[in-house]
């Protein structure tokens, strides 16, 4: 048993593992200063109810009895509890270091990709826990069939040397993996420029000891060759590949080999998401049949198409979309049931953003229709050092001169004022849990308007 500090406990990887480190019998402890701003976090209150201890993070709570820090890697050098750590000469480990540490351990299962990992790591670890294969699992989205007891729902801790983990590339550290199995969801623009993380993820393909598991259907991953892979797709011909499919509002039907599979979530995105679990499980000799009684009762990721509301009249929705291609799958689902839909956006990080300007603006002029309204909030800022050079006005100006409805509200109360305009109403953004709240704030007003 170790005593073990994460500084940065608050994220969603660095709860996961502070979560699992508990029920493997550590002493835990750590700060966050997204908890220092909100002492009521839902996930800081879960992890005070496990016993963890969580402190401000101003380093007064570091001491010589801790074995380990884990830092994330959005805390800073010269952050109070790292500069207090170095005082004492502790060890230090990033979270990505720490993780190839911890995942050395297994039969891993590495899931990647610019989109999706969550869902399919989840999904994964979900169905194997219910077909009895009592895998471990580390991800970043809190499953919501794990959301209980006690559980960030991010985290499994089982009985089996099987361990499912998110594998992402923001901070470059994947390509230092080397897991048994690999999912490649996609390839898009998102932390990094498609070419840097299509070379990560051949890197990762390379480290693979047994098989890679490709979306068939996205041109950048095709561009990479992958040894020992195995394909799934929607649209181009491969190992695995969905027919008969019926996009529903809250579900998705289709059939691989005559077996008919439901998944409890909407949008093509999803039918992916399934495909990709579908052929790594079958791999593992799992029939298909097996898999299909199953996935139904997966109910999915907080903040992925989290409805709010849904009473015939009135629609709202939260979801953790934060690229331009996940912002365009969402607003592809939803289009195609709901018409006059307002969406709120909050983007995340001065950095992202401006890596990713040209994208938004992209996605949103190409999918906002004349009848459609986007609000954009104000970017969201977590701390730290990153230049404030870029506004969500910037996004606001070029997507009115392309003659698409934009503005930018400061307060998020704004929106009260004209709820009485639209039906439906899609919250998005990453790493900002309040976003929830204010979904639930905009339900709980537009339900009263039903009464």
């Amino acid at each position: 048993m170790a005593k073990i500090y994460l500084s940065g406990i608050g994220g969603s990887g660095m709860s996961a593992i502070a979560g699992f480190l508990h029920d493997r019998g550590h002493v835990i402890a750590g700060s966050d200063r997204t908890f220092d701003i909100q002492p009521d976090n839902i996930t800081a209150n879960i992890l005070r109810e496990k016993s963890i201890s969580i402190f401000k993070q101003d380093g007064s709570k570091i001491d010589s009895s801790f074995d380990l820090i884990i830092s994330s890697t959005a805390v800073e050098s010269n952050n109070p509890d790292i500069i207090r750590a170095h005082e004492l000469g502790l060890p230090i480990k990033t979270r990505p270091e720490f993780l190839n540490q911890l995942i050395s351990e297994y039969k891993t299962i590495a899931v990647a990709g610019t989109s999706g990992k969550s869902t399919i790591a989840g999904m994964l670890a979900f169905i194997m826990n219910q077909l009895g294969l009592e895998p471990n699992y580390i991800g970043g989205g809190k499953v919501k069939n794990f959301f209980k007891n006690n559980c960030t729902g991010n985290y499994l801790y089982g009985k089996s040397d099987l361990m499912v983990f998110e594998a992402c590339e923001s901070d470059g550290s994947i390509v230092n993996y080397h897991p048994e199995y690999t999912v490649i969801s996609n390839l898009s623009l998102d932390h990094n420029p498609v070419e840097d993380t299509a070379g990560m993820f051949k890197m990762l393909g390379e480290n693979t000891n047994r098989t890679v598991f490709i979306n068939a259907d996205d041109s950048n991953l095709e561009k990479i060759k992958f040894k020992n892979s195995i394909s799934f797709s929607i649209e181009n011909f491969s190992d695995f590949r969905a027919k008969d499919i019926t996009y529903n509002p809250f579900d998705t039907i289709f059939t691989i080999d005559n077996v008919i599979f439901r998944v409890s979530l909407p949008g093509k995105y999803n039918v992916y998401n399934a495909l990709s679990c579908i052929s790594l499980l079958s791999n593992l000799n799992i029939s298909l049949k097996d898999i299909a009684e199953v996935i139904p009762d997966f109910k999915g990721i907080t903040r992925r198409f989290d409805v709010h509301l849904y009473n015939g009249k009135y629609l709202v929705i939260d979801d953790y979309a934060h690229n331009p291609h996940k912002i365009e799958s969402l607003m592809q689902t939803v289009k195609k049931f709901r018409e006059r839909i307002c969406y709120i956006f909050q983007p995340h990080g001065f950095g992202p953003t401006k890596l990713m300007k040209d994208g938004y603006i992209k996605t949103f002029v190409n999918n906002l229709r004349d009848p459609d309204y986007l609000v954009l909030l104000p970017i969201f800022y977590a701390g730290g050092t990153a230049g404030k050079d870029i506004s969500s006005e910037d996004l606001a100006i070029e997507i009115n001169n392309a003659g698409k409805s934009a503005q930018v509200f400061h307060e998020r109360a704004e929106i009260f004022n004209m709820l009485d305009k639209y039906d439906t109403y899609v919250i998005f953004g990453a790493r900002d849990d309040t976003l929830s709240d204010y979904a639930r704030q905009i339900a709980g007003k537009l339900n009263e308007y039903s009464v």
